[in-house]
């Protein structure tokens, strides 16, 4: 199966009114750094029929959770993000949230991945009372894994230090200025991506409907 994933719908429409709260300026270079790291390739990201690479990785209360292990109960829906400092972050963690019954309905699991330490994950875990599992990649060594790893470019360190007050170095486990592009991944109990979403446009972001939709059709392919 190959899912066209659109781009439309309430969490779009929750993360244009944050964005267009940006002054033009900012946006612009924001848009410049985003087609810089699109030059760069650095961050392809996985794709659909691609292997799900497997993990093991520490959830919000350092909990060893393993991809095998979710898998073997059911499909896994993987969800990519850069941290808790993110407000986009924030609002698509919360429409996950809201969205998280309809996701077990149908057998499936959700897990969240950050660049951040457990403290921090549990942090946004708390603050949006967030009932799924959300995985410290301190090492990174995941988010490489999966193809989506780049390192903020200069211009936009500049504006996310000096115009949001963000250090990322004090946020990332690691103490860098590396991130995971922001991503989705529908997952097959046989560990195939059945539907992904991957965008260096952090403002865009896989809908829950569409998530949802996936896993729907692949109940009624199996």
């Amino acid at each position: 199966m190959i899912m066209a994933v659109q781009e439309t719908g309430a969490l779009r429409a929750q993360l244009d009114r944050v964005s267009a709260q940006v002054p033009a300026p900012i946006s612009n270079r924001i848009d410049a750094a985003i087609r810089e790291i699109e030059a760069s390739g650095t961050a392809p990201g996985l794709s659909v029929g691609d292997r799900a690479p497997e993990f093991t990785l520490p959830d919000q209360l350092g909990r060893p959770v393993s991809l095998k292990e979710r898998l073997a109960t059911g499909p896994a829906v993987l969800v990519f993000y850069r941290g808790e400092w993110c407000p986009l972050c924030n609002l698509h963690l919360r429409a996950l949230q809201r969205a998280l019954p309809e996701i077990k309905a149908t057998g499936a699991s959700l897990l969240g991945v950050c660049p951040q330490a457990p403290d921090r994950a549990l942090s946004i875990a708390e603050k949006a009372g967030l009932a799924f599992e959300v995985l410290s990649d301190v090492h990174q060594e995941v988010i490489r894994a999966y193809k989506l790893q780049f390192t903020t470019p200069a211009d936009l360190q500049d504006v996310i230090g000096k115009v949001f007050q963000t250090d990322l170095s004090v946020h990332t486990a690691d103490g860098s200025w590396r991130l995971p592009v922001p991503a989705t991944f529908v997952i097959d109990r046989a560990a195939v991506i059945r539907a992904a979403h991957v965008s260096t446009d952090f403002r865009t972001r896989m809908e829950p409907a569409a998530i949802i939709a996936a896993l729907e059709e692949m109940k009624t392919c199996s």
